[in-house]
């Protein structure tokens, strides 16, 4: 047995050609999944109970609290991306790295304003200071500087370690923004899914919860997929631009 029949699966689709062929069979599948979670999801948010304390204002919760989990979720991916950059030179690691950085940011400005807009009727304050929402605007911050950072080199390969360094940097915070509300005391209320015990949450909150975040999550992945995909074929179009322009210069000094 060759060494070549027993690489790790992480280097399965390592060239881009053959990754790009697989997002064209997976990517649509993928939106089928998110259009049928999101529907399903939707259908169950609005027909959720009125809560008892808080009315229909509630029905934000199933838009807010997906979108904060993908928030974490989307740098945990770029994190991950960045050992695969540093450790082992996988080469759709920085791509992967760099296509998810806007999405992450889209979930967190999504989190802050949905709530925002829960805070309002809630707490009597559109924005209250507390660890939870601090922690979650520097994300924000960290998102928006490493999309600066990997747009401020010319050349994608010359950004890769400078960016995965910065991500790992920030991920010791992914766990601040988790425990603030158990470390820090905060407005916003202890976890009420992700507990060891029985979750604190009736069936009829629970599951449509449960199945926005699953939705949001399929989101993820398949604009994630597509926005790698387009970060490869924009790799390409940039190296046959630059191979055009020195053959043109090697004529003209011809």
């Amino acid at each position: 047995m060759t060494t070549e029949t027993i690489k790790p699966s992480i280097w399965a689709f390592a060239n881009p050609t053959r990754f790009n062929t697989f997002a064209s069979k997976a990517i649509p599948v993928l939106a089928i999944i998110t259009f049928a979670l999101l529907a399903v999801g939707l259908w169950m948010s609005f027909n959720a109970p009125e809560d008892y304390q808080q009315g229909y204002t509630v029905l934000i919760m199933f838009i807010h609290v997906p979108a904060a989990w993908l928030a974490m979720m989307s740098y945990a991916v770029m994190s991950a991306s960045a050992i695969g950059t540093i450790v082992w030179r996988h080469p759709l690691a920085n791509v992967s790295l760099r296509s998810a950085a806007p999405l992450g940011a889209m979930f967190t400005i999504l989190a802050l304003a949905t709530g925002s807009l829960w805070g309002k009727p809630m707490w009597g304050t559109w924005w209250e200071w507390d660890a939870r929402m601090t922690s979650v605007l520097v994300l924000l911050i960290i998102y928006l500087g490493l999309i600066a950072l990997s747009k401020a080199f010319d050349e994608p390969s010359e950004a890769a370690l400078p960016l995965a360094v910065m991500t790992l940097t920030g991920a010791p915070l992914l766990p601040i923004i988790k425990f603030s509300v158990d470390w820090w005391n905060t407005l916003h209320q202890p976890a009420s899914v992700s507990r060891f015990d029985r979750p604190a949450m009736s069936a009829e909150f629970l599951y449509p919860l449960l199945i926005m975040a699953l939705a949001y999550t399929a989101i993820f992945f398949t604009l994630h997929m597509m926005a790698m995909r387009n970060e490869i074929l924009s790799r390409r179009i940039r190296t046959m631009k630059m191979q055009a322009a020195r053959k043109q210069s090697s004529k003209g000094a011809a």
